[in-house]
């Protein structure tokens, strides 16, 4: 008999993808007062971040009900935001460098993707 293997990563990754869509979501929501202003464009780009964070909200719950599709699309999103933060963060055109950027834009998908990868994590989302 092969014990179902037991970890706490999923429940951790849940965690921190709440955090991740509720630090979207207040962008989204930050946003769109500059509609008001007169940036109409703004409307799109608040709501469009705000959908991301739904989705990352229900992808989150996907990994803590241990489903494959979740694991996979949470991968995919993480390395994309690494992928995004390589490209803001490491050309010299004044991004912000500074300890909040690198915890959200680099640690936090790091961290994600570390609890997500290998054969223990991918043996429990079987």
């Amino acid at each position: 008999m092969n014990p179902e293997p037991t970890t706490s990563g999923p429940e951790a990754v849940f965690v921190l993808l709440l955090l991740q869509a509720i630090l979207w979501m207040v962008a989204g929501l930050s946003a769109l007062p500059f509609a008001l202003a007169g940036e109409v464009h703004m409307i799109g780009l608040g709501l469009a971040t705000l959908l991301l964070a739904l989705f990352v909200c229900l992808m989150g719950i996907g990994v803590l009900w241990r489903r494959r599709w979740a694991r996979r699309a949470a991968l995919v999103i993480e390395v994309i935001c690494l992928l995004g933060a390589a490209l803001t963060l490491l050309p010299p055109l004044g991004a912000n460098r500074g300890p909040v950027a690198l915890l959200v834009d680099v640690a936090l998908p790091v961290a994600v993707i570390w609890l997500l990868w290998g054969r223990i994590a991918r043996a429990v989302f079987t």
